[in-house]
């Protein structure tokens, strides 16, 4: 099965460029978005062959999640059935037979981190919905997580410490994860792998440079880590200021 997680930055925005011939190419049984950045009505995608499961967020124009699927869920659910978080359109939940699929699009703690502490409160009450699921069949999580890991996730590390991103908090958090019986697919892979990122700034010519941050992940939960064949960043693929990341598993 092939997965395919791509922050596209205003789904309206891509589709004038190279968005359907990227999803054709990837030909995925399992694609998933974020900061769709739209409402319902606001556009309509020609997928044959697929399902479409949407999450938008009440503010116009901002966050929103989707996920197109060849095979119909079993259920699906939108947010993590916590009011306080759930009017962003930030989380959709698929469930199949053998897992469940989740796609996110992580707060980010925003400049001079004035929601670092909202983002806290997040990660906390995500990893509990995370761990209900899990109790009950295995998890495959997906999206822009907003946290640079490590120190080899990012290219000026040193320089990023106190900004939204590369936080000890935040990085904190994503350790809390993985603790608690979860994976980093592109890491299991490639564990020393440098200069590999997935978003880039708009600004300083930061992709030409390749000063980049890998913020878009495919975690599972560790009784996943059998079925995993391979993660790859796809850098040459253009059309966001991020560009997908896909998952293979047997």
């Amino acid at each position: 099965m092939k997965f395919i997680s791509w922050n596209v930055n205003g789904l309206r925005a891509i589709v004038k460029k190279n968005f359907y011939e990227a999803f054709a190419a990837f030909d995925a049984d399992f694609f998933c978005l974020q900061e769709t950045k739209l409402q319902e009505g606001q556009i309509e995608l020609d997928l044959p062959g697929y399902h479409q499961y949407w999450n938008y967020a009440e503010k116009k124009g901002y966050s929103g999640t989707a996920i197109f699927a060849k095979e119909p869920a079993l259920s699906v659910s939108y947010g993590i059935g916590e009011a306080a978080h759930d009017t962003e359109g930030r989380v959709i939940t698929l469930e199949y037979t053998d897992f469940y699929l989740v796609t996110c699009y992580t707060p980010n703690s925003q400049n001079e981190l004035k929601r670092l502490d909202y983002r806290m409160t997040w990660e906390a009450c995500f990893l509990t919905y995370l761990d209900s699921l899990k109790v009950q069949k295995p998890v495959i999580l997906c999206g822009d997580l907003n946290v640079a890991h490590q120190n080899i996730d990012i290219k000026n590390w040193k320089t990023n410490q106190k900004n939204a991103g590369f936080t000890p908090e935040e990085r904190a958090k994503f350790s809390t994860l993985l603790a608690a019986g979860y994976t980093d697919t592109f890491r299991y892979f490639y564990p020393e792998l440098e200069g590999v990122y997935s978003w880039w700034s708009y600004r300083f010519n930061a992709r030409k440079n390749n000063a980049g941050w890998r913020i878009d992940y495919f975690v599972v939960s560790d009784d996943l880590k059998d079925r995993l064949v391979d993660a790859k960043i796809h850098t040459d693929v253009l059309g966001s200021d991020h560009c997908p990341v896909e998952l293979q598993l047997s």
